[in-house]
């Protein structure tokens, strides 16, 4: 029998095509029932996971940058091992880092997550800082082992794309923060904000989204807010080169704006340079992009804190000494325990709770209370974070924060100030504001 051979190319190409067509079709998110009760797939917990008895074996791994781009993390890691044991030598814990360069490593950064997959004793993965490729490798490691619990701290990728790979996400409260450091700025005694940045950072959700609810509660509260750009760290620039910036500009600012500015940035590196300036110049500063008393103020003000390691309350003491030292007394602010750790420590605390049986994995007073035994005398608060096109409250996403310290004068008492409704469901345009930010970065060069 003769074979007409392009009409079998035709039908093989055919074939090509709608097995092609088949695998890039997205996941099926539609409602699908269970014992008669619906399971939707970006809300609530999806791992199959079975609960432990006390005293069963079982690993916990957490990956976290190294001390050069995470400290906190990688000091909560350190006390987990401490505390739990390390699963290499009969413990709990499996800890590993992510590079430096996880921006232009995220195939590296996704296979070290996705190996904690390959301990058949692993019953859960937390993940702080989850920077980009997170998400990638916990929806590989749903796959492979859908009965392992994945914890998504701090994440730095697409909102939805994060609650739909994780079983858990805790980031800070950066829309109730919005709110709370502009009434925070005003009883320190600030009638302009001045919030610093640059275009990658709004081209986060939540961070532009913080930044629109800066700028109307300033309309609210009185206070003129002040858009002002930096070069991003991660240019050719580099670190140097941005806290170069800041370094010589931060004065000038002052003298244009005025000491009764606060002063916010809204990256790491910027942090040090900032805080030196503002204490030299008398300005104000609310509280870091992620609180802690280590974000900037030892190398700002050269305090040693090496001998300090995870006793925060001795480290705060310490710090509080340098700033009013060098004139930032009741002008300077933090979170008097960090973010990093506290989230860290207390997320795997409640996950371990979760295995035992003890709680719902989405108790958002649950997470706050494992929180706060780390934290003795700072008040954390909760909420769920809100689908800005739905208006739903999303159960798996839960945003914290804690009460600003003031050094000099102590805790201001923000976890008392009630959030109008309105910055809960503030309608953003996000493309507009990074435009905006690109639009001042062109006019800085």
């Amino acid at each position: 029998m003769k074979v007409n051979l392009k009409k079998l190319v035709g039908i093989i190409l055919i074939i090509f095509a709608i097995f092609t067509f088949a695998g890039c079709q997205k996941v099926d998110n539609t409602p699908k029932e269970e014992n008669g009760e619906k399971i939707v797939a970006d809300d609530g917990v999806k791992a199959q996971f079975e609960t432990v008895n006390e005293g069963d074996e079982f690993h916990i791994g957490i990956i976290t940058g190294t001390v050069s781009q995470g400290e906190d993390e990688f000091r909560a890691a350190q006390a987990a091992i401490e505390k739990y044991g390390s699963a290499d030598e009969g413990g709990m814990i499996r800890h590993d880092t992510y590079p430096d360069k996880f921006e232009a490593e995220q195939e590296t950064t996704i296979s070290k997550i996705v190996a904690m997959a390959d301990d058949p004793m692993m019953k859960a993965v937390i993940v702080n800082q989850s920077v980009p490729g997170t998400s990638a490798a916990f929806k590989q490691i749903r796959d492979k082992r859908p009965d392992i619990i994945l914890v998504n701290l701090v994440a730095q990728e697409d909102t939805i794309m994060v609650e739909d790979a994780s079983d858990l996400v805790i980031d800070a409260d950066n829309v109730s923060r919005g709110y709370r450091i502009i009434a925070a700025a005003k009883e320190m005694g600030a009638t302009k904000f001045a919030h610093i940045t640059f275009p990658r950072h709004m081209s986060i959700e939540l961070l532009a989204l913080r930044r629109a609810i800066m700028e109307e509660a300033c309309n609210e509260l009185g206070l003129e807010f002040i858009s002002l750009n930096a070069p991003d760290p991660i240019t050719d620039i580099g670190v140097p080169g941005a806290q170069q910036y800041i370094a010589e500009n931060i004065q000038p600012w002052i003298d244009k704006y005025g000491k009764d500015t606060a002063f916010f940035c809204t990256n790491d590196a910027h942090t040090e340079p900032l805080l030196r300036g503002v204490a030299a110049g008398g300005a104000i500063f609310v509280e870091q992009d992620l609180p802690s008393p280590i974000m900037g103020y030892p190398k700002a003000f050269s305090v040693d804190i090496k001998d300090l390691a995870g006793d925060w309350q001795a480290i705060n003491k310490k710090v509080e000494e340098a700033v009013i030292q060098n004139g930032g007394d009741k002008r300077m602010g933090t979170w008097a325990y960090s973010l990093g750790y506290s989230v860290t420590l207390g997320a795997l605390d409640h996950v371990i709770d979760v295995l035992h049986g003890n709680g719902d994995l989405l108790d958002n007073e649950a997470v706050i209370k494992s929180i706060e035994s780390y934290t003795e005398g700072a008040k954390w608060m909760a909420t769920n974070y809100v689908d800005r096109a739905s208006g739903e409250a999303k159960k798996n996403h839960i945003l914290v924060a804690q009460d600003t310290y003031v050094y000099g004068r102590g805790y201001l008492g923000m976890d008392k100030i009630d959030v109008p409704e309105k910055y809960l469901n503030l309608n953003v345009d996000l493309d507009q504001i990074k435009a905006e930010q690109e639009q001042a970065e062109g006019k800085a060069e």
